[in-house]
C-alpha cells in the first residue's frame, strides 16, 4: 500500500538514532522494522511517498502509532529559540527522527544489555536473544519475535553469558526470571505516573539513571524523559554550563535529546574521520 508522511520522517535516522536496534536499512533502499509479531518494509516513492508491505488495518492499528504519526515533529523542531544555535543546527541535522512507541519489555532488556556497549554490539545481543529463544515470524526471511519473558526466562545464567552478555548476563536474567513469575508487572507500569514509573524501574537490578530514563524514554513513551549519556553530558558541558534546560521542553524533551544525540555522534566520527586523513598525508 501507497502511504503519505507529510511530517518529519527519516526512517535512516530513525534506526541510526540509538533507539531501536533490530530495524534496519536494506541494499535495495528500503527500511525493516520489527514490533511483537509485526514485520514492515518501508520503501520510499518520492517527497512525502512510501510503499509499506501491510495492510491498511496494520498501518492503522500497529505502524502509525509506532511511528508516533499523530504527533508533529515540526512543531516541536520550531518551538527551539533562535538563540540556541546548537540545538537548532542538531534538530536541523536530525530532522526526520521520531520516537517510536516500542515495546517497554524489550526495551527494558535492550537498555540493560546497552551499558558499555556501542550500537553495534547491541544489535548484535538482542538478535542473538531473538534467534536463541524468541518466535520465527517470518520463516523464509528467518526473522525472529523478541523473545517473552517466559521465553527468555527459560535460559540459565550460562547461556545468557555464552551470548557475550557479560556482567550484563546477571540483569538480564533476574529481570526475566521476575517479570515471568510476575513479581514485576511492567505491563501496570504503564499506567504510573512519569515520578512513579522511574522508580519503578530503578527497582529491577542493574538499571541507574541513564537506563530508566531510556526505558521511559522509548519503551512508555514519555517523551519528557532525558537520558543522559556520555554524548549527553558532554554536550551539557560544553553549551549548557553543564545542565540541559529541560524545563524549556516540558513534555518533549526526549526528542530534543535525540536530535542531541544523534548529531554529536555525527560530528565526532567526522572529527575522527579528518584528524585519520590529516595524519596521513
Amino acid at each position: 500500500m501507497k502511504i503519505q508522511i507529510p511530517d518529519d520522517f527519516d526512517p535512516e535516522k530513525i534506526i541510526r538514532s540509538g533507539q531501536c536496534f533490530r530495524a534496519s536499512a536494506q541494499p535495495d533502499g528500503s527500511f525493516h522494522f520489527i514490533t511483537g509479531k509485526n514485520t514492515l518494509s518501508l520503501s520510499p516513492l518520492g517527497t512525502d511517498t512510501w510503499e509499506a508491505d501491510c495492510t491498511p488495518y496494520a498501518w492503522k492499528r500497529v505502524w502509525a502509532p509506532y511511528f508516533d504519526l499523530s504527533v508533529s515533529y515540526k512543531s516541536l523542531r520550531r518551538s527551539i529559540p533562535a538563540k540556541d544555535h546548537f540545538l537548532r543546527a542538531a534538530a536541523g541535522y536530525g530532522k526526520g527522527i521520531r520516537i517510536l512507541n516500542q515495546d517497554p519489555w524489550e526495551m527494558l532488556i535492550t537498555f540493560i544489555i546497552s551499558q558499555r556497549k556501542n550500537i553495534p554490539a547491541i544489535r548484535q545481543a538482542v538478535e542473538s536473544l531473538s534467534t536463541t529463544c524468541g518466535t520465527c515470524i517470518d520463516k523464509e526471511n528467518k526473522f525472529f519475535a523478541f523473545p517473552t519473558p517466559t521465553q527468555l526466562a527459560g535460559l540459565s545464567l550460562s547461556d545468557l553469558q555464552d551470548l557475550s552478555l557479560g556482567y550484563r548476563a546477571k540483569y538480564v536474567y533476574e529481570a526475566a526470571q521476575k517479570v515471568a513469575s510476575g513479581e514485576l508487572d511492567i505491563k501496570k507500569w504503564a499506567m504510573l505516573g512519569d515520578d512513579d514509573l522511574h522508580k519503578a524501574l530503578l527497582s529491577c537490578y542493574g538499571v541507574g539513571e541513564k537506563v530508566a530514563n531510556c526505558v521511559a524514554l522509548f519503551g512508555y513513551h514519555r517523551i519528557g524523559a532525558f537520558p543522559v549519556d556520555v554524548w549527553i553530558d558532554r554536550i551539557q558541558k560544553t553549551y549548557y554550563n553543564g545542565s540541559f534546560p529541560v524545563e524549556k521542553y516540558e513534555g518533549f524533551a526526549g526528542v530534543m535529546q535525540q536530535y542531541m544525540f544523534y548529531y554529536e555522534r555525527k560530528m565526532a566520527t567526522d572529527h575522527s574521520k579528518k584528524a585519520r586523513k590529516q595524519s596521513e598525508k
